[in-house]
């Protein structure tokens, strides 16, 4: 009888990433270089064509795509910006540890989806901006532009290292390689291609990534579910462990997730993420109308769903995988995200060129979210920084540089900090938890800004610091109780009784079981008392953005608020846009009413009025 391996000899012999899977990996990346350099050609070929080229033309071209690009190309390149390698695999690492409960937050993206379409997308579209920072310096004034554009800064530079680490993770599980060798390179090729060719390079290389990732995806769950006995097994197993779960209609706040955390706060948090955010507006205005972006809204929404649908049940494929032996226990998977690339290895391994299609499938993810980033960060840096402090116009060859310089310093910080990101927890809680602390002021001073015409810019101002220090604080604090274990989380039921490798099971050797994940997310405290912090991260964004909102309101009208019928309603949403208009034509007849010194025969009019209205009726 031969003896077992160990569980370094299993993970070692799981890693058969060979040359075919290198090959595609590569094909990937080339591409993805090539169609950088096309479209650089191509506003090259523009620009000489076109001898009155302006500033302003350039700029249009390389943020917006010269404002007419196709529906297709856009809603492809706006689904893969979102689905980024942190849903990829963080969600199924959600499912196989948690359950389905946070999968219900596909209802809350479907109400933000109508929220978008009528509340926010009008405003942005109509006023033909660049930056969507420029909105609030024509709603409030030039200092809240600039904190809108620093919160959006800071929060990039939170989200942009954790969506680089999330795929490097992937190639470590596949390959065994380390995963600072491999981030420099792919985001080089990320930089390069974003710097060359703009938005539209961004768009089609998207257009590429997206159907990789799909393909990935696809290709997983029909060869995992065939190899487990069918979609019956999945579905049984899930169901005897606990993961498929109906909403969960209690009413705490701390519950990880609650049908209240999931529709409400997963409102707020898809707004941001969608309705203010400068690198999902960026490519709705590079639509050339109103009907295109709200076409392009919807197949978001759908090609959504699809890929959240996609990667949950890929959860419960790794549990009917693994039902009998955690491979998080046993450590074969050092980390939690690592899951989804054991199970391809295992499954897909024995096939050249498959491996190499799933990690292509999880870089592209991670490609086009930080190609997003990089060209939106560009945009915002030259029109609420560069441009605004200049004392003199810019050249085209200035803003040329500019643009191009951004994207490089900025490419390059974020590969420096995942080594900070190395050392922090699963990603999908961390990188709602801390891009929260931006996200919950800025979705407050827009929807302020659309929605409550009387807030002013003190109150805006006041408001935003406000949630932002407050915000930072709850933050904070909720990190360092999960670091501390003063919050634990139970997972669902687990087992290593079928495990066929030796392993050393540091679970049972520490008094902690239950936290082996080292997973952040909210779930029971070990003592009784209620502190804010502790809340569902989900909460967060709402929470910090009703901060804004409140305290703007109030600073406001201690300040004196806005006065309704000096308001641009341009700057306003469709329908308050309504309201405030009947208001000011209401109060512009009365005025007229007033000054007018009434005829004779007006005089006589309404005499004759006012005794047909106390004549009794029939």
């Amino acid at each position: 009888m031969l003896p077992k391996m160990n569980v370094d000899e299993v993970r070692v012999s799981l890693q058969r990433f060979g040359w075919p899977d290198y090959v595609v990996f590569v094909l990937m990346l080339t591409s993805c270089a090539l169609i950088g350099i096309y479209f650089a050609l191509q506003m090259r070929r523009e620009a000489k064509s076109r001898k009155s080229l302006t500033t302003e033309d350039a700029e249009d071209a390389y943020f917006v795509g010269g404002r007419n690009m196709k529906i297709f190309p856009i809603a492809m390149s706006l689904i893969a910006s979102f689905i980024s390698g942190i849903t990829l695999l963080g969600t199924p690492t959600e499912v196989y540890l948690f359950g389905t409960q946070y999968l219900y937050i596909m209802g809350s993206l479907v109400i933000m989806g109508f929220v978008l379409y009528y509340f926010f997308l009008p405003v942005f579209h109509d006023l033909k901006l660049i930056s969507t920072y420029q909105y609030l310096e024509s709603r409030y004034d030039r200092k809240m532009r600039l904190f809108g554009s620093v919160l959006f800064m800071f929060g990039s530079l939170l989200w942009l290292p954790i969506v680089i680490y999330v795929p490097a993770l992937a190639f470590n599980q596949a390959t065994g390689v380390n995963i600072h060798l491999v981030t420099p390179i792919v985001c080089l090729v990320c930089i390069f291609y974003t710097c060359v060719g703009g938005l539209k390079a961004v768009v089609w290389t998207d257009v590429v990534q997206t159907l990789i990732m799909f393909g990935a995806m696809v290709l997983i769950i029909v060869k995992g579910t065939i190899d487990v006995g069918g979609f019956g097994v999945v579905y049984q197993k899930a169901k005897e462990s606990g993961r498929i779960e109906s909403p969960n209609l209690t009413f705490d706040l701390t519950e990880r997730y609650t049908v209240y955390s999931l529709f409400i706060g997963g409102v707020a948090h898809w707004l941001k993420s969608n309705a203010i955010s400068q690198n999902m507006i960026q490519r709705y205005l590079s639509l050339p109308n109103m009907k295109s972006a709200r076409t392009a809204v919807c197949i978001f929404i759908c090609g959504v769903l699809t890929f959240i649908c996609v990667c949950g049940y890929s959860g419960l494929l790794i549990y009917a995988t693994y039902h009998d032996c955690d491979p998080l226990q046993t450590k074969l998977a050092k980390r939690n995200d690592q899951l989804l690339p054991l199970l391809v290895m295992e499954i897909l391994g024995d096939y050249p060129g498959l491996p190499g299609l799933f990690v292509a499938g999880v870089f592209s993810a991670a490609l086009s979210s930080l190609s997003t980033g990089l060209n939106s960060m560009s945009a915002v840096m030259l029109e609420d920084f560069f441009k605004s402090f200049a004392k003199k116009p810019l050249t085209e060859r200035q803003t040329a540089l500019i643009m191009r310089f951004v994207v490089v310093i900025f490419g390059a910080i974020c590969v420096s900090l995942v080594f900070v990101v190395e050392k922090l927890g699963t990603v999908l809680q961390l990188t709602i938890t801390l891009s929260s602390v931006a996200n919950g002021p800025l979705l407050g001073i827009f929807t302020a800004g659309v929605m409550v015409p009387w807030i002013e810019s003190k109150g805006a101002l006041v408001g935003g610091l406000t949630s932002l220090f407050f915000m930072a604080w709850m933050c904070i604090r909720a990190q360092a109780d999960l670091a501390s274990g003063v919050v634990s989380y139970i997972r669902k039921p687990h087992t290593i009784t079928g495990c066929n490798y030796t392993f050393i099971d540091f679970a049972s050797m520490s008094m902690v079981a239950e936290n082996i994940t080292g997973s952040p997310s909210a779930g029971h405290m070990d003592n009784d008392s209620f502190h804010i912090y502790n809340i569902s991260y989900l909460f967060y964004t709402m929470f910090g953005s009703l901060i804004t909102i409140v305290v703007g309101l109030i600073v406001s009208f201690l300040l004196g608020p806005n006065k309704l019928e000096n308001m641009d309603t341009t700057l306003l949403s469709p329908c308050v846009r309504r309201w405030v208009d009947r208001l000011k034509a209401r109060k512009a007849l009365n005025v007229q009413q007033q000054t007018q010194t009434p005829s004779k025969g007006g005089m006589e009019l309404n005499n004759l009025k006012l005794t047909k209205l106390k004549e009794p009726h029939a």
